[in-house]
């Protein structure tokens, strides 16, 4: 409300200085008066006073029936019914999420071009030699949504059913075996890296473009053992599909409580958890990132999608811009030094 009056004050202001002075008044005098009166716009802020008025393009680094891809369809639903314009999802899988970064970072700073920021982008950051844009100079954040475990998942026939016996089984056929995940460079990627560098296996690592297809290859024996993402597969675990032998991260996931952390699974130490957010191109309006901000908020907060969440083992996790952006760098940080002390070799 302050903010429009503002604007009233503006126009009525210059009006009359027009009306006094017709059209020869002076411009320096104008600009002065409503710089003076704390009421000068910038045309980016005049457009995002009325954001949005078309559709918005939401670019997932992943495809289709993965949690990034769940979450953000229920969330979009949310917003879209709130904001009264239609959020589209356009799932673009790529290496470390390459292509769906490289997109957003030169999209236009108008607020109709949100990217899912993941786990999977700071990753990227401190995997990879060289990127097409700046992890942190060429985006502006909006908030966090949620945080989720990955699982170390076998066949149910193989007839493995703790991690020391896998572990016993890929040191016994050194070389002969795989382990799934997505594409290098994501999450899925690193922790099977860092699973083969603690447990001193040899193993080849086969990167798939989505969930499905590593499950798939997993069921068919193409792979051994995979990591993926607990809460897309969560169904297919209690049901006795895929068996999940241990999780990620250092507490236990509260969907699965009879299965231990790799931590536990002697491998202390072993700690690997995801998270995504929203962020646009770098110079948007800040009039723009806060309602968004907003309008995200109130969507994870509603009864709806806190119970989505819940069914689906993610744990909502909310901030403000400058908290995602802190939690960005330090994620990229602590990727860094991990890679560095595992010797992972980057790509």
């Amino acid at each position: 409300m302050l903010k429009q009056n503002k604007i009233r004050h503006a126009v009525l202001l210059i009006k009359r200085i027009f009306s006094c002075s017709g059209f020869y008044a002076s411009m320096n005098t104008l600009l002065h008066l409503a710089i003076g009166a704390g009421i000068f716009m910038t045309a980016g802020d005049l457009l995002a006073q009325n954001f949005p008025t078309k559709p918005i393009r939401w670019i997932l680094p992943f495809g289709p029936g993965g949690v990034g891809d769940i979450t953000s369809r229920a969330v979009a639903q949310k917003m879209t019914e709130s904001m009264g314009q239609t959020i589209l999802i356009d799932n673009r899988p790529s290496a470390g999420g390459i292509v769906a970064a490289e997109m957003v970072a030169k999209a236009e700073p108008d607020g109709y071009t949100l990217m899912l920021m993941n786990n999977t982008n700071a990753v990227s950051a401190a995997m990879f030699k060289s990127l097409p844009y700046d992890t942190i100079k060429d985006f502006s954040n909006v908030t966090t949504i949620g945080a989720f475990s990955l699982g170390l998942l076998i066949a149910p026939e193989s007839g493995v059913k703790t991690t020391q016996e896998l572990i016993r089984l890929f040191k016994t056929n050194p070389g002969k075996m795989n382990v799934g995940t997505i594409n290098i460079g994501t999450t899925q990627f690193l922790a099977s890296e860092l699973f083969k560098s603690m447990a001193h296996l040899d193993l080849t690592t086969i990167p798939y473009n989505n969930t499905a297809s590593v499950i798939t290859a997993l069921r068919g024996g193409g792979i051994q053992v995979a990591f993926e993402f607990l809460p897309p597969i969560l169904g297919q675990i209690k049901s006795g599909a895929l068996r999940a032998i241990a999780v990620s991260s250092t507490s236990r996931f509260a969907p699965l409580p009879n299965v231990p952390t790799l931590d536990e699974s002697g491998l202390p130490g072993y700690d690997v958890m995801s998270w995504n957010g929203v962020s646009l191109p770098a110079n948007t309006p800040q009039l723009i990132i806060d309602k968004l901000n907003k309008e995200v908020t109130l969507a994870v907060n509603s009864p709806s999608i806190k119970q989505r969440f819940q069914d689906l083992g993610v744990e909502p996790r909310l901030s403000t811009p400058q908290a995602m952006l802190q939690m960005l760098k330090e994620e990229i940080s602590k990727w860094t030094a991990l890679i560095d002390k595992a010797n992972i070799k980057r790509q």
